[in-house]
């Protein structure tokens, strides 16, 4: 699988012991400024590609109903527009005011926030354990930058089955989803209530509440959950599985719909 070439970088590196001058690949890390109406209203430092998906997937999970995503007319350089079906309020674009784990905000206050936002996740759908404990290893073998540069994040979209429908990777791990989401946007297959999301990391609060507004009803993780991360799954009817390593796994939330 090829790596794309926007996403990976070519630097010179000196190897220690030895000292030898040699070539590495890293993962290009540049800004992207999201405008709505010519105005702009948020910068993400993200790896370029699938810009589009990634405004999208940003502005819906955060209750913005954005409904397409285009280049600028004068074909700014890392610079989206974005088309959104009515008025917003660009005050509530003041991103992690509840999710940073330093903003001072409550548990309380941000499950609050959230909950406006996603209704409570209803969808029956269960799978295998042995099922689940298989995407992380469908999911790496899908990022070609990842082993290239072993520098990025990356989220998958998977059928019940297993059959990944889509893989988006990112130096931001939240950037990665927000791509995986407006893909399905695109796709027509939001809410999410007969898919599975898996992360290559670990399960923050936000990446949670992003999977609770798109209404997916499991998340998958080869990494740890924070404890709002939980608390928030089981507010919302998420199952979280976290450390998803080598058949094993711990779920932290609706364990009814993983079989075992």
């Amino acid at each position: 699988m090829a790596v794309p070439p926007q996403s990976a970088a070519r630097v010179e590196v000196v190897r220690l012991p030895g000292g030898d001058s040699e070539r590495d690949e890293l993962a290009v890390e540049e800004p992207l400024e999201i405008r709505i109406a010519g105005r702009p209203i948020a910068v993400t430092m993200r790896t370029p590609g699938h810009d589009e998906e990634l405004a999208l997937g940003f502005l819906r999970s955060e209750g913005i109903p954005a409904e397409s995503a285009h280049p600028t007319a004068d074909l700014a350089a890392n610079v989206i527009e974005v088309e959104v079906d009515g008025a917003f309020d660009a005050a509530r674009l003041e991103r992690h005011f509840y999710t940073s784990s330093s903003c001072g905000v409550c548990g309380k206050g941000a499950l609050e926030a959230v909950a406006v936002e996603a209704p409570r996740v209803t969808s029956e759908l269960s799978v295998t354990s042995g099922l689940v404990a298989g995407l992380p290893d469908k999911l790496r073998a899908a990022q070609p930058t990842f082993a290239a540069t072993g520098g990025l994040h990356a989220t998958g979209l998977f059928e019940p089955d297993g059959t990944l429908l889509c893989v988006r990777e990112d130096v931001g791990r939240h950037n990665a989803l927000d791509k995986v989401i407006g893909f399905a946007f695109r796709e027509g297959l939001l809410p999410l209530a007969q898919r599975i999301l898996c992360v290559s990391g670990r399960l923050s609060f936000e990446l949670v509440q992003k999977a609770a507004v798109a209404g997916c009803p499991i998340v998958v993780a080869v990494g740890a959950p924070s404890s709002l991360a939980v608390e928030l799954a089981r507010d919302r009817g998420v199952t979280l599985c976290g450390f998803v390593r080598s058949g094993r796994m711990n779920v932290y939330s609706e364990p009814w719909r993983i079989e075992k």
